[in-house]
């Protein structure tokens, strides 16, 4: 069985039922990460918990030390990163409550750490590939995991990351709706280039907590109260199948 890491975000900062064995700091070339590394077990099923936005749910999206993240999880042995993300739903298909597992991303964000490759001593430029930025073969294995679980995954799409932590404006949420956005999140990126970099498969479930500014007729943060729970019980469902799913496939 490849040994699987989730990272947590808003809404999951903590993973219910989590069985914690063991809590591992790791010292990485690029700093802390958001928090330790909760080594335990779903259902008997071993994985891997970071929680991206630190203890607390201190860490804005955009000061959040990606590649220490993806450093430590490497460094711990990780094969596959599973990344929960709360967004914004940008497609008509993509509601609040619902979840889906996006097939591509547009990067948004600026000034961000958002490579290895940083010319600093003892490394060589390293153009990674990104023709698919999450893994085709997780994102199958996840949408059998959920069928499985009898939780409905209402698409896959693009995912556009903006820098945060501000919410978008409705001007900006109609240019990534002409971009071809169906969601909007703030961690999306560079978290998957640098999983990309490192050589680690990696996917996404989002969750959409609320329609994109000049989409809904509601407030923003109320859809999010309301939403918020409802989504990540359906993420945890499909994680927990795909956990022992894995195990079977070991």
């Amino acid at each position: 069985m490849k040994r699987i890491a989730v990272i947590g975000g808003t809404g999951m900062n903590q993973w219910p039922g989590l069985d914690i064995q063991s809590k591992q700091d790791v010292l990485t070339p690029y700093g802390p990460a958001s928090a330790p590394l909760l080594h335990g077990q779903i259902n008997g099923h071993p994985v891997c918990f970071l929680a991206r936005h630190g203890e607390g749910h201190r860490l804005p999206p955009h000061k959040i030390n990606y590649r220490a993240n993806l450093w430590a999880l490497r460094h711990a042995g990780m094969e596959q990163v599973i990344a929960i993300a709360a967004v914004g739903g940008i497609a008509e298909w993509f509601a609040p409550g619902e979840i889906a597992l996006p097939r591509d991303v547009v990067d948004y964000t600026w000034g961000r750490e958002h490579t290895y490759s940083d010319g600093s001593p003892g490394t060589e430029v390293h153009h990674a590939e990104f023709t698919f930025p999450y893994s085709p073969a997780m994102r199958e294995a996840l949408f059998a995991a959920a069928a499985a679980a009898e939780v409905i995954v209402s698409g896959a799409g693009i995912m556009g990351v903006t820098q945060g932590p501000r919410l978008e404006s409705p001007a900006e949420i109609q240019r990534m709706r002409t971009d071809g956005c169906d969601m909007v999140g703030m961690t999306g990126m560079p978290e998957a280039a640098l999983a990309s970099e490192l050589g680690l498969e990696y996917a996404c479930i989002a969750v959409s907590v609320n329609w994109g500014a000049g989409i809904g007729t509601g407030g923003i943060h109320d859809e999010i109260a309301a939403s918020i729970e409802r989504g990540m019980l359906k993420v945890q469902g499909a994680l927990a199948r795909y956990l022992a799913m894995a195990s079977i496939r070991a």
